[in-house]
């Protein structure tokens, strides 16, 4: 099991990437600050007992450059950056201070965890596995969802690439085939760490997801309650 610390100052963003990372089979350590940083750490002993840290550049008490700095004058432990500041400058010093790697805010979590298992990939350590419950590769009433790709196949071999929300809309539904899922699941579900998500974009999202599929009938609106998506259990 990959252990992971992570430290930001946004309580709903460590919530959201702890529950997406513990679905790769990782280990979530959150703390808020630069002090909890420095307890965790003394407290996982020498050398760390985490496999990678997850650094937000902004916090309350520090400043996420001087921990990169503390932690890599300390241990080799690998260090990816969360930051909202996505200038090159900040994203220089953070490298050239230590940081494995720079992911900047909004991200998609498939993208964190793929940059987790590159710099594992690059330091000796191991990559997590994909959770068995998602498959790459789903078929449905004639279509194909690529999960790697981003792209939705037609049953006429039309390929048609999905903006990110159209993406993780159809990733909530085909995960949840015939069940009913309200706006306030549906955003649950979507939400990216780092951004703000409304029940219009929800709306919106939808709207272009059908048309895309071209089959009014697969995205069923249950008035008052939400959407269903009308499909058998789809095949991997």
């Amino acid at each position: 099991m990959i252990r992971v610390l992570l430290v930001d100052d946004d309580p709903e963003l460590r919530t959201l990437v702890s529950d997406y990372l513990s679905r790769y089979r990782m280990q979530v350590t959150t703390v808020s600050d630069g002090a909890g940083l420095r307890r965790a750490l003394a407290a996982a002993g020498s050398p760390p007992a985490f496999d990678v840290l997850l650094l937000d550049l902004m916090l309350p008490d520090a400043n996420g450059l001087d921990l990169c700095r503390f932690v890599r004058q300390t241990s080799a432990l690998p260090i990816v950056m969360l930051t909202a500041q996505g200038d090159p400058a900040s994203r220089v010093v953070g490298l050239e201070l230590g940081a494995d790697d720079y992911l900047p805010k909004p991200f998609e979590p498939r993208e964190l965890v793929a940059r987790i298992n590159a710099v594992l990939r690059r330091t000796g350590g191991t990559a997590a596995a994909a959770p068995a419950a998602e498959a790459a590769v789903l078929r449905f009433n004639g279509w194909t969802f690529d999960r790697v790709r981003r792209q939705l196949t037609s049953p006429d071999q039309v390929v048609l690439a999905l903006s990110s929300a159209e993406f993780r809309l159809l990733s909530a539904f085909v995960d949840h085939p015939r069940r009913v899922l309200s706006r306030e699941r549906l955003l649950e579900l979507t939400r990216t760490p780092g951004a703000d998500i409304t029940d219009r974009a929800i709306d919106l999202a939808i709207s272009r997801l059908r048309q895309k599929l071209a089959d009014p009938s697969l995205i069923r609106t249950v008035r008052g309650e939400g959407y269903a998506f009308e499909i058998d259990p789809p095949a991997a």
